[in-house]
Formats: structure tokens, C-alpha cells, sequence
């Protein structure tokens, strides 16, 4: 089976790598020279665990390769993917199809056999159509089809989850189009994956509610810990508690300084849109980007009052600052809002993150960054835990008290135990739980 994967972005990327380790001969495309020869030299331009070595093996194998070249890629595939990016538009907070759009054209004259046009990107509803539609206008005489199979790829662990998946999602209404995909996911049906047909349109939509419905668990849980912290119940046992109920589950019931990442934010905001533009508001959804928005600015305030009010004159360590751990995405991490807004009230910012600094510098001007957590808490008055990065939880809290200039320790991930880091020495906060 030939594959054309359009963008080697996150999604396209790992979905390509991932494809060629099936066995299946996968040409990558994308616009930038600049990244397609890196792809070239095995050097990947994301961070995720393993994918180095899954990439170097399959180039080695010639199941894999990186081009500028279009047309070769597009003619007599059987599969072309559409995986490229659909950010938040500016001024409506729906999904950006320019790029989806600039595709279709793109591959429209270099269609030949009946080839399965297949959209990995995050779609509205209704694009699957959309794109039909516009490849009839520009093809009138190719034989094509056109599905929706959104990933549900979680960054730091996207290779187990495409091997290993929940269940993988089609949406498709052809025949013909449902058996090339059900021979592209043999070998995950062959492990037992779930392989779910709906239409094109529940496709769509899934993806967007899944998402809506994890974000909306997140800011759920961190409203939560507030209420814990007033009554003084405990978020951690709370969470537990409730997560044992197996129509609840415990993933995603874990408080924290607010959700950010590539697909949550703009998701939440596409899926609201579109449901008011359907003349069916989504009140809960609108409601959980409000709280994340607000939460994020509310995590400053703690880190303000855990130093007497103000952090002006104040330095401050930030441990972390990509918005999850094995990642260096930094899209809408919390660090985005909370960094600056420290900055801003007169605090020097000291930063170390395992991934983050390589785009964490550009983003966020005036920062300091050191090359590991005591370098970064070296005379701080408060040390900051944002991303819950494994090494940070083996730190030894005596060292860092004797690196720091104050005591005050806000741990936004609630990554150590208040009893340990009060025997440190340290003044301990966390999200959602007693003092002591």
C-alpha cells in the first residue's frame, strides 16, 4: 500500500513514521525545504520519546521518505492524508481550513486511480464534504473518496497511542474507501484495536467532543481543588474517590495551573463556535474555556501571595514550562500567561525545562534559563513546579532550600508531599490541599 501523508508537522509526522512501521511505503510531504532536509538528515524537529528510532529504521528500510516533491507523492497512491495544521482563527475562534483547502488544490491534478483522500487534521463539521465538493469542481473525471480519520494522539506517549489505541475512528460512506481502510489498520485489528465506522460527519465531531469532554474534566477538577482548599477536604482523595467510579474514571482528574497544548485550547473554542453557529450552544463548553482563561491568570495571584503580595524585586524560579511533560510544545502552555504576568509586576524569572528552552526563549522575552532545577533556584525567593517533568520529583528539597534565597515552594502539579518539603525547611503550597 502507498501512502501520501501531507504535512510533517506533529500529526503527519508521527502518522507517517508510525504507518511505515506497518509496512507500508509512506512518502511525507511539506511545504518547508528547511524541514524536509532535516527529516532527511534524521534529525526530527519535534520531541517525542522513540520517534528517532522508529524514523531512522524505516528510512533505512526505504519504507519512508521526505519530499518537496508533490506530485510524485500523490500519483498512484492509494491513501493521500490531509495532516496539516488548522489553527484557531483570529477574530472568531473557529478552526483555520485555509491550509486543508490549499492541499485539496494542491493534489487535485496529480489524482490518478481511485485514491482515498483521508483528513488526519482536526476538522469542523462538515469538511469531509467540503472537500468532496471542491475536488468534484477542480477533478470533475478523477475516482476518489473522501473519509475522516481524526488521531487521538496524546504528546509524550503518541507512539503507544497509535499502536496501542483506544479505538481507531473512520468516518467514511464508500465502500471501496471503507476496505483500503480497514487493509491499512490490519495490523492494529490483528492486536485487537477497535475499528469504528460512523459516518463522515460523527467522525468530525467526535474528535472535537472527545476533547471538549477531557478539557471540561480538567477544569472540573481544578475548580474542585478550590472548594477543597476552603473546606479543607483533601483534591487528591477527592479525585481518587470519584475516579474509582467507572462511569467517571480517574484520568484526567488531576489539578493543576489549567490545560493548554495544541489541540485543547483551539478545540474547545472550534467546537463552541460551531455549535452556536448551528443554532445549538454548547453553554458547558463555552464555559470550560472561560474557567481555563481564568485560571491560569489566578495562578500568578498564588504565586504573589506565597512572597507577602508581590513579587517585585522578587526572583523567581519556574521549573517547567512546556504545557505537559515529554513535549517541548509550548502552545498555550500556562507558563505563556503566567511567566509574563510576573514579569510584568517586577519579578526576575530564572527557568529551567528539560525540552522547553528551544522555544520557550522566543517566547517569553527576559527570562533567565539555567541548565537545571538548583541552577534555576539558585537565590530565588520562590521556586515554581509548572510541568510535572519526572526528574523534578526526585529532586531533594534540602538542596534546593539551600540553593534558594527565601522558602516558598508553589507546587502547581502537587508533585512532593507538604510533610517532606515543610522537614526541607521550605513554606509548601499546592493545589487543592492541606497545609500540613
Amino acid at each position: 500500500m502507498k501512502i501520501c501523508m501531507i504535512g510533517a508537522g506533529y500529526v503527519g509526522l508521527v502518522s507517517a513514521v508510525c504507518f511505515s512501521e506497518f509496512g507500508w511505503t509512506v512518502a511525507c510531504v511539506d511545504k518547508e525545504r528547511a524541514r524536509v532536509d532535516s527529516l532527511n538528515r534524521g534529525e526530527i524537529p519535534i520531541y517525542e520519546p522513540g520517534l528517532d528510532d522508529l524514523l531512522a529504521r524505516n528510512v533505512a528500510a526505504k519504507r519512508l521518505t521526505f519530499t518537496q516533491d508533490l506530485a510524485q507523492a500523490v500519483t498512484g497512491a492509494d491513501l493521500v492524508f490531509l495532516a496539516v495544521g488548522t489553527p484557531m482563527r483570529r477574530g472568531d475562534g473557529h478552526a483555520d481550513l485555509s491550509y486543508v483547502f490549499s492541499a485539496v488544490e494542491d493534489i487535485a491534478p496529480h489524482l490518478s486511480g481511485f485514491t482515498v483522500i483521508t483528513t488526519k487534521s482536526t476538522v469542523p463539521v462538515g469538511t469531509s464534504r467540503e472537500i468532496e465538493r471542491r475536488l468534484k469542481g477542480l477533478r470533475p473525471d478523477a475516482d476518489f473518496a473522501v473519509c475522516s480519520n481524526p488521531e487521538f494522539l496524546r504528546e509524550g506517549s503518541a507512539i503507544q497511542d497509535f499502536t496501542h489505541p483506544d479505538r481507531v475512528l473512520v468516518g467514511c460512506d464508500e465502500p471501496r474507501a471503507r476496505a483500503v481502510m480497514e487493509r491499512l489498520y490490519k495490523p492494529l485489528a490483528l492486536r485487537n484495536a477497535p475499528l469504528m465506522f460512523v459516518n463522515r460527519e460523527s467522525a468530525e465531531l467526535a474528535k472535537y467532543a472527545a476533547n471538549a469532554f477531557l478539557a471540561m474534566k480538567i477544569s472540573f477538577i481544578n475548580e474542585v481543588a478550590d472548594l477543597c482548599e476552603e473546606v479543607g477536604a483533601n483534591v487528591q482523595e477527592v479525585a481518587s474517590a470519584i475516579g474509582k467510579d467507572r462511569r467517571i474514571g480517574d484520568k484526567f482528574l488531576h489539578p493543576g495551573p489549567g490545560y493548554g497544548g495544541s489541540c485543547f485550547p483551539k478545540d474547545v473554542s472550534a467546537l463552541a463556535r460551531t455549535a452556536r453557529e448551528n443554532r445549538a450552544p454548547l453553554s458547558l463548553v463555552e464555559q470550560v474555556g472561560r474557567v481555563n482563561d481564568e485560571r491560569k491568570i489566578a495562578m500568578a495571584g498564588r504565586i504573589e501571595k506565597a512572597v507577602g503580595g508581590s513579587v517585585r524585586g522578587k526572583t523567581v524560579a519556574i521549573l517547567g514550562v512546556t504545557f505537559k511533560p515529554n513535549t517541548d510544545d509550548m502552545r498555550d502552555a500556562p507558563s505563556l500567561v503566567i511567566v509574563p504576568m510576573l514579569t510584568e509586576k517586577g519579578a526576575r524569572i530564572r527557568a529551567y525545562d528539560p525540552q522547553g528552552k528551544k522555544h520557550g526563549e522566543a517566547m517569553l522575552p527576559g527570562v533567565s534559563w539555567c541548565e537545571d532545577a538548583l541552577s534555576a533556584a539558585r537565590d530565588a525567593d520562590v521556586t515554581v513546579v509548572l510541568t510535572e517533568w519526572n526528574e523534578f520529583r526526585a529532586l531533594d528539597l534540602s538542596a534546593l532550600k539551600a540553593a534558594m534565597r527565601g522558602t516558598a515552594l508553589v507546587d502547581l502539579r502537587n508533585i512532593f508531599q507538604a510533610s517532606e518539603a515543610t522537614a526541607a525547611g521550605l513554606t509548601y503550597s499546592s493545589i487543592g490541599r492541606p497545609v500540613g
